[in-house]
């Protein structure tokens, strides 16, 4: 099976590197690697032509922003597997694809999803949040994956669709819910973290940003015609980030 692996970038030089380095150094070799960056102004676009032995397929270019970006790496991609590296994302270790690849081989599973790690900005070494997922439940009740350890299958995209620019914090929420809770397709809880983020993404740098994307979840859940109690569901998805951070 090939996986299409996807690292959307923007001025994203000071991080890409170790991205880079986190997918070379898979032991599963059957990759696609697409990176889709926005048009830098940094030496992000140095860093991508001296990895042409790495990248299969890039472009430079203005996009819409983040998940528009995603957009366009899923139609570039050729894989039966499509999985999204952020540019200041590394996986866990070694052999994250290969173990991603053995369960939706095995299972003939849709989708497979796993644990994520926060680590400190300059020292991936240092964790600071574990975001354990757990086994799957209805998304109203506050659960969802992690969107960087959610592997699918392409069919899943060419049947069901792609991110929705409508959304601009939630998109990736919007998706999974999506894929997930309307469409019901398969999937499983790979019981390990798979990616570490660095702390400080786009939706988290304001209590605005936090709110708004709140706002966005429950505006997918209409979109979706699924059920939420949208006075609640804020505490149900809010509650358990407070038990997520390390002691």
């Amino acid at each position: 099976m090939k996986v299409s692996i996807i690292t959307v970038s923007y001025n994203s030089a000071r991080t890409i590197e170790s991205t880079f380095n986190s997918v070379a150094s898979q032991t599963y070799k059957n990759i696609e690697y697409i990176v889709v960056d926005g048009g830098s102004k940094d030496n992000t676009l140095e860093l991508i032509k001296e990895r042409k032995t790495l990248i299969s397929k890039w472009i430079s270019e203005p996009d819409k922003g983040l998940y528009d970006a995603m957009n366009k790496g899923i139609l570039m991609a050729t894989g039966d597997i499509i999985g999204i590296i952020n540019s200041d994302d590394l996986f866990c270790d070694d052999h994250a694809i290969e173990k991603v690849v053995s369960i939706l081989m095995s299972d003939n599973l849709d989708s497979v999803y796993a644990d994520l790690f926060y680590v400190a900005q300059n020292d991936t070494d240092k964790i600071v949040r574990r975001w354990v997922t757990g086994k799957q439940k209805p998304f109203r009740y506050g659960w969802h994956p992690a969107h960087p350890t959610f592997y699918v299958k392409k069919r899943v995209y060419d049947k069901y669709g792609l991110f929705d620019l409508r959304f601009k914090l939630a998109a990736d929420f919007e998706i999974m819910l999506r894929f997930l809770d309307k469409y019901k397709i398969s999937t499983t809880y790979l019981e390990e973290p798979l990616v570490k983020m660095r702390l400080g993404g786009e939706t988290n740098k304001s209590f605005k940003n936090i709110y708004n994307q709140n706002v966005e979840c429950i505006r997918a859940f209409k979109k979706n015609d699924l059920k939420v109690n949208k006075f609640l569901y804020p505490f149900f998805r809010l509650i358990p980030k407070f038990f997520q951070f390390k002691g």
